[in-house]
């Protein structure tokens, strides 16, 4: 039996992961049994053992078109050949230019001065009408390919071994944990710039009053950042342990708890955000602006430490028996 290389582990996962849980299990060993017996096939009419699993791979052709075939869904809207690249290539797009589109459409209503309604229309509208651009034009480009027969001659981008992503758990705790320290260093960052560096600007220039409540720093900012520093602590630990652990996710509880507590509290008593920085745009000088701004950021900041406590509890959930403890 050929024993499995990093090739079929990352095929099989790539294959199985967009399945319904059901199914899994079942695919993945039939899958893993049928790889096997192909490549040990080609390794005794006498094809070396890497190239017998490349080859064997690559005719399985893009896992994700596998994984439609055991499920049975069909692809649609644009055709089989294409419709894994337009897939691809649609939700990139729009997830990269909607949101810049959608924002620097919101700061430029802020900066002329307009009001806090229709600054948030502005950005909703603009997030809407520029995926539904994107969707339209994108389809219609790949139509044209499908309708010319130019799909005929095969996808537009071939696809190839090399393109498999590594096995989600490998590829998940190194992302996971740059992704996280780079988002609290950035953090930090903002809490020191804000308070002696421009953030905004009106139509007079920059507004020179910080964000953030300056007396704060004399009492709770202090304690953000010692929860900051505690959390990328706790995340380096978690990337040496090899994962979620109980003790970790307990720890990750309650830092997040704490963090939410404390921004929430601080904004709803109305002592986290500086009103001399509203008082600089014509929009924040509005009749209830900053308790809207003070709800919004208690309810954000509440949400968000659910988020990370709950999904703290998932992913160790989740993880094998023997390295939970």
């Amino acid at each position: 039996m050929t024993p499995h290389s990093t090739l079929t582990e990352r095929y099989v996962a790539a294959a199985v992961r967009s399945l319904p849980e059901n199914q899994r299990d079942d695919v993945e060993r039939e899958l893993r049994a049928s790889i096997e017996d192909d490549i040990d096939a080609r390794i005794e009419s006498g094809v070396s053992s890497d190239a017998a699993e490349r080859d064997v791979l690559t005719e399985l052709g893009d896992p994700s078109g596998l994984a439609a075939r055991y499920s049975e869904r069909p692809l649609y809207l644009i055709g089989p050949t294409n419709f894994l690249v337009y897939r691809r290539t649609l939700v990139l797009i729009v997830s990269m230019v909607a949101p810049i589109a959608s924002i620097a459409s919101g700061a430029a209503h802020a900066l002329a001065g307009d009001a806090i309604g229709e600054i948030i229309a502005s950005v909703v509208v603009t997030a809407f009408t520029s995926a539904i651009q994107i969707a339209f034009w994108l389809t219609l480009v790949f139509a044209v390919l499908d309708w010319s027969g130019a799909s005929r001659r095969g996808p537009l981008v071939p696809w190839t071994v090399e393109s498999l992503p590594d096995v989600p758990e490998r590829r998940a705790q190194l992302g996971d944990t740059i992704a996280s320290l780079v988002f609290l260093g950035l953090a930090v960052a903002f809490v020191f710039y804000q308070q002696f560096l421009p953030v905004a600007w009106n139509r007079e220039g920059a507004v020179d009053a910080p964000l953030l409540d300056p007396a704060l720093w004399s009492s709770w900012i202090p304690v953000i950042l010692v929860l900051m520093v505690l959390e990328a602590v706790s995340t380096i630990v978690k990337y040496r342990a090899g994962g979620w652990t109980w003790p970790l996710a307990i720890l990750n509880i309650v830092l997040a708890s704490a963090g939410g507590a404390v921004v929430a509290v601080l904004a709803l008593a109305g002592s986290l955000y500086n009103p001399a920085f509203f008082a600089a745009f014509p929009w924040g000088t509005s009749a209830g602006i900053l308790g809207v701004i003070a709800v919004g950021t208690a309810v954000l900041s509440i949400v968000i430490a659910l988020w990370d406590a709950i999904d703290g509890v998932v992913r160790t959930a989740r993880m094998p028996r023997g390295s939970r403890a």
